[in-house]
């Protein structure tokens, strides 16, 4: 519809001056709420044309459209806005194009598509993930479905911290403290397993600092001389030299975790296409360095180590190599970096990474480019905020940080109890009382993170997320599931009323005057649409503007928010509208396909998030 109000605009501007005008000139916007009509068009480029006033060109525009273009039933200006309105027939033609396009307003990637490349997760493997690991999962993931409704390529990554001072810490503590002990015999997932020892040596470490120190030793040489952090450092050295037990005791523990993950990971519903680990990739960057150094973007200290200087880019120097040859978490990404692009063709590479992290992504930029990687120069920091939770809320066992485990199942526990608290659930299974549970408890987890501004730090209320009324998951659910409900009771199925917008769609890309359909003769003798039948039509018609916004923005909070309002609509009419008991059959089925295809885009919209929707509720 919009395309066809374009070219009639376009046409009237070369009929009334005599120009040809680029469809870029001809700006629609939804008209705003306190005037009357559906699309406004800004008449204020054309003046130069028309050598008049904005409201005799506007006026003049609007006649013409009114006689040359079926879709426009009337108009008013408004100094140089013209708001037009649309007629009955385009909107129900609207809507039948929605109805038979099951991803309308979503595009699909082409074989020369952008391959775009998401980082996230990125994990230590000393300790189980946690509720920052939480909110960064989500927006990745949530990121790739967005960058994928836009038609481009997506690779979905991990990087995973799998070497380095804090996993010997673990390892350490294991062989000191562990007894053997497994994940198969102690009951915990391996992850949790792990993380318990990493805190253990982090508590012995402290009592070793703290006897140094009464012993009069200075606080900072007591951490660098304690025996376990020596030993650990030892162990890393082991490590680095491929001595065979450490190795060994390395790859056990860290199959533990992994498997401890990898249920993490199920259980929140992401996945990853290709996985790297930083034990295979330093080397990789210490060799990009080194030729870095060669070509003469790089240079050495006296003391062996190498550094990069940014000072010309109004940054400072960066170390890259250690004066012991160890490598740094720069080097690292540059060598992941370098694996990436001998596996794929990247266009475009977006690394989901807390803003605590932002000068480390500005400086990667620059040597990625310095080093020939393309799309170095246009790497996309994906940053976001901290999140957290009220004070004294789910505390995780190690009373530290919040489990993402525990959070998981709280959540779940949460929706459970809620619906069995409402009667919601009454007439369920067992197993469907706890699969709701699931989707709900998870729904709330995940929309009331995604629905704040990933650069915004975030308070999470699990209280607050679990309601069933406001902009929450289980709201957006609720109306899903009602909306299903309604169809499961209508009297006549669908199908013809899907024929109808498959022969109006047909008839309609030959000629913008075709509406043949018997659907369509509301408006045209018939009665009118109601305003709020309207309202939905446009609303569900904005979804691909929506998708479109979130991937230009890399905001999946674009699409909470277009899903709640769309949500909110819904609901307002169904309020007002009877769809079952409507007074005529023809004036059902327009209800019955405009709730059906609402919820057709909250399932799909919300499928962007990572958020399933239930059938029933």
């Amino acid at each position: 519809m919009i395309q066809t109000i374009q070219n009639a605009a376009i046409a009237a501007i070369k009929e009334l001056y005599g120009q040809d005008v680029p469809e870029k000139m001809v700006q629609l916007q939804k008209t705003r709420s306190e005037f009357e009509g559906n699309l406004t068009l800004v008449v204020f480029p054309f003046l130069k044309m028309s050598k008049k006033a904005p409201e005799a060109t506007a006026q003049e525009i609007g006649e013409y459209l009114t006689k040359n273009c079926s879709a426009i039933s009337g108009y008013n200006v408004v100094k140089g806005f013209l708001n037009l309105s649309i007629s009955d027939e385009a909107w129900l033609n609207l809507l039948a194009q929605i109805d038979s396009d099951e991803h309308y307003g979503e595009k699909q990637a082409k074989e020369d598509s952008p391959l775009v490349m998401i980082e996230y997760s990125s994990p230590n493997t000393n300790k189980p993930l946690h509720l920052g690991h939480v909110r960064n999962n989500l927006l990745g993931w949530s990121l790739a479905q967005i960058m994928q409704a836009n038609g481009n390529k997506v690779v979905k990554t991990n990087i995973v911290n799998d070497r380095g001072i804090h996993i010997c810490k673990s390892m350490l503590a294991w062989l000191k403290w562990g007894n053997g002990e497994t994940p198969e015999t102690s009951g915990k997932k391996g992850d949790h397993l792990i993380g318990d020892y990493y805190v253990a040596f982090d508590k012995h470490y402290r009592e070793e600092v703290k006897e140094l120190v009464a012993q009069g030793m200075d606080e900072e040489k007591a951490k660098q001389e304690a025996p376990l952090i020596k030993e650990a450092h030892e162990m890393l050295v082991k490590w680095e030299n491929n001595d065979p037990e450490v190795r060994a005791l390395w790859a056990k523990m860290n199959e533990w975790v992994y498997a401890g993950f990898d249920e993490t990971y199920k259980a929140l519903g992401v996945s990853f296409d290709k996985i790297y680990y930083e034990s295979d990739t330093y080397l990789e960057g210490k060799d990009k360095v080194e030729e870095g150094l060669e070509k003469g973007f790089f240079y050495k200290r006296e003391d062996g180590s190498v550094w990069a200087d940014l000072t010309k880019e109004g940054l400072d120097e960066k170390l890259l190599l250690r004066s012991d040859g160890t490598s740094v978490y720069m080097t690292q990404d540059i060598g992941t970096a370098k694996l990436r692009f001998q596996d794929f063709p990247i266009d475009k590479m977006i690394y989901v990474v807390g803003n605590e992290q932002n000068y480390h992504f500005q400086v990667l930029s620059i040597l990625l480019d310095k080093l020939g990687f393309k799309w170095g120069k246009d790497l996309v920091h994906f940053s976001y905020g901290m999140v957290e939770l009220p004070n004294g809320k789910m505390k995780s066992r190690e009373g530290t940080v919040v489990d993402a485990d525990d959070l998981i199942a709280t959540m779940i526990a949460d929706a459970r109890k809620t619906s069995d608290e409402l009667g919601k659930n009454d007439d369920m299974s067992e197993e469907e009382k706890q699969e709701i549970a699931r989707i709900v408890g998870m729904g709330a987890l995940k929309y009331f993170i995604l629905k704040v501004d990933a650069r915004k730090n975030m308070l999470f209320n699990p209280e607050e997320s679990i309601d069933f009324n406001g902009n929450t998951g289980p709201f957006i659910q609720y109306t899903y599931a009602r909306i299903r409900s309604i169809l499961r009771k209508a009297d006549s199925p669908l199908t013809p009323l899907l024929e109808r917008g498959e022969q109006l769609q047909s008839s309609a890309s030959k000629s913008v005057n075709a509406y043949s359909s018997p659907l369509f003769k509301r408006g045209a003798g018939g009665e009118s649409l109601s305003s709020k039948e309207i309202d939905l039509i446009q609303k569900i018609s904005e979804y691909g503007e929506a998708v479109a916004q979130a991937g230009k923005d890399y905001s999946p909070s674009g699409i909470a928010n277009y899903c709640y309002e769309l949500t909110k609509a819904f609901n307002q009419f169904y309020h007002d509208f009877s769809i079952l008991n409507a007074e005529t059959e023809e004036q059902k089925q327009v209800r019955l396909c405009i709730a059906a295809n609402v919820a057709k885009t909250i399932k799909n919209g919300m499928a962007l998030l990572g958020i399933e929707v239930p059938e029933r509720m």
